[in-house]
């Protein structure tokens, strides 16, 4: 695999994508010559130095349908004229130009579903954005053999709808030594997209009734709206939100947090399916968190009791979990010793032998 060029396109901010930071990185130290693509906002921070290459080209809009149609032209000239052996859609908002170039270059392709795009709330509410969404996706994937996604019930999914088989190479968190330490403070943290199906327009009424500070780290499509909710709840002393936070400094905000939340609205059967990055920081960290009882949620917690879930996103049951793991100190020790048994498991470490034979074989 040396010297093999695999390119890969996204429509996020390079340097806050943790999955595709530890894919590219894993791809690199193997021996690839790993290339990212993704786009630039007016506001993109510098990139941040890795061990793989990565681009940005610049969007004129940045919201819309018009931005897709300026980034996939954009997308496609520059594929047309790089160096490729094999080439990866990263989600449904990159596989038209992907599936285009390989077919025209003779190329590979490979289709990362970070999630049941089609599925996703501000896609199925959307009567129109969805039946583009679900055309796109009926078309495309059937036409992608290959692939991998963050979770079973995901991939059972898509080979239900279009006879793909597709690998496992779940959101899990590099192992790393660790040692907890004092939390003088016991704040919440939330870390992850700020996106409607996130359960902001109750976790943050419910924070009224919480005796601990709430602190957010990451931006999205309801951040503007959030803000908002906060200022009508009065709640501006008890809510800091830090938009978008570098990986290393979002590790040290996950380390000191005493509970992580990770919540989903199951509108789209994408958000209860959902596997999310976040389960598995705070599960690296040792912070016990309140969750979503949603399946791949609750496959886990019934190996590692690793956090307190509910059954429906309400401001009485997120303030009632959040009291509850605040207040019951030795049920809070126990998940977190669980925690410590579940991150010898559940590491990016063993979730990489797969991605590896994917890309392995493809060579081959």
């Amino acid at each position: 695999m040396k010297g093999q060029r695999v390119v890969f396109t996204v429509t996020n901010d390079l340097n806050f994508d943790q999955r595709m930071i530890r894919i590219c990185t894993s791809l690199s130290t193997a021996g690839y010559d790993v290339l990212i693509i993704g786009f630039k906002k007016k506001n993109s921070p510098p990139l941040v130095k890795r061990s793989y290459k990565q681009v940005r080209l610049p969007i004129i809009v940045e919201r819309s349908k018009l931005m897709y149609a300026d980034f996939w032209t954009k997308l496609f000239f520059y594929l047309l004229f790089t160096r490729i052996n094999i080439i990866g859609a990263i989600d449904l908002d990159t596989i038209i130009p992907v599936y285009l170039i390989s077919k025209l270059r003779g190329k590979p392709r490979v289709y990362d579903a970070h999630e049941l795009f089609t599925e996703l709330q501000e896609v199925v509410t959307r009567p129109k954005v969805y039946k583009m969404w679900k055309a796109i996706e009926s078309f495309f994937v059937p036409r992608f053999p290959v692939g991998y996604t963050v979770g079973a019930y995901i991939a059972q999914e898509f080979n239900r709808r279009y006879g793909v088989n597709y690998h496992l190479v779940r959101n899990m968190t590099v192992l790393k030594s660790l040692e907890i330490p004092e939390k003088p403070e016991r704040f919440v943290l939330y870390q992850g997209a700020v996106n409607i199906g996130r359960c902001f327009e109750w976790l943050i009424p419910a924070m009224k009734d919480v005796n601990a500070r709430l602190i957010v780290c990451g931006a999205g499509n309801f951040y503007e709206e959030s803000l908002e909710i906060t200022r009508q709840n009065g709640l501006e002393h008890k809510i800091e939100f830090k938009g978008y936070v570098p990986p290393t400094e979002l590790a040290e905000y996950t380390r000191k947090a005493y509970i992580g939340i990770t919540l989903f609205e199951a509108i789209g059967p994408s958000n209860k399916m959902s596997l999310a990055n976040r389960f598995f920081d705070y599960l690296h960290s040792g912070v016990p968190q309140l969750c979503m009882k949603y399946p791949e949620y609750e496959r886990i917690n019934a190996e590692f009791e690793v956090a307190h879930l509910i059954d429906q996103p309400t401001s009485e049951s997120i303030a009632a979990g959040l009291n509850y793991l605040l207040s019951h100190e030795d049920y809070y020790q126990k998940l977190q010793q669980n925690c410590l048994k579940a991150r010898e498991k559940y590491s990016w470490q063993e979730e990489e032998k797969t991605l590896l034979k994917v890309y392995a074989d493809l060579v081959g």
